[in-house]
């Protein structure tokens, strides 16, 4: 019996693999391909900054602790699932471009703003002497304020310039977020 949807490849889609960089960490290639598969199974045309914070959440509990402790995540998790069951078909006629970032071309199958985010998390990560994590991601994202991420975070009461303050604060804050949850 053959399915009645059938099955269409990252590539179709136009998103090509960027796991593979070597400048990323291997949670963090992770985290690009669980925002990819994230992208093609809800038809976007491109993977998005909101992929990448569903998919940082997922997979990132560094990231996670950064972001929010209790109900702040649950509510922020909801807000994504329903960015991909709902409020989000807004976003599938959109490309995400906040206009203040140069398009990025190389890196297909990312948004122009998600691709500038992933630059962003490199340069960073390279400034630190390491392959990029997911708190330089989450870092880069929450920076626009025209990215989609930082839509659903606020929605959720999440503010992204703590959350930006926090990553860029002294080494230890990072660390002790990420203790604090365990």
């Amino acid at each position: 019996m053959q399915p009645r949807i059938p099955r269409q490849s990252a590539h179709e889609h136009g998103i090509q693999r960027a796991d593979n960089d070597a400048r990323l960490s291997d949670e963090l290639a992770s985290v690009v391909g669980g925002a990819r598969r994230r992208a093609v199974r809800d038809r976007d045309r491109h993977i998005d900054t909101a992929h990448l914070l569903h998919s940082l959440l997922e997979s990132d509990p560094e990231a996670r602790a950064v972001l929010a402790e209790g109900p702040q995540i649950a509510r922020l998790l909801g807000y994504l699932v329903q960015r991909s069951i709902g409020y989000g078909l807004r976003w599938q006629s959109g490309v995400e471009d906040s206009g203040a970032v140069p398009v990025v071309t190389e890196a297909t199958g990312f948004s122009p703003l998600a691709a500038a985010c992933m630059e962003e998390a490199c340069e960073r990560a390279a400034v630190r002497g390491g392959p990029a994590r997911g708190t330089d991601l989450l870092a880069a994202i929450v920076a626009d304020p025209q990215a989609r991420a930082v839509e659903v975070l606020e929605r959720a009461g999440i503010d992204p310039r703590q959350v930006l303050a926090r990553l860029d604060g002294p080494p230890d804050i990072t660390r002790e977020c990420g203790e604090a949850t365990h």
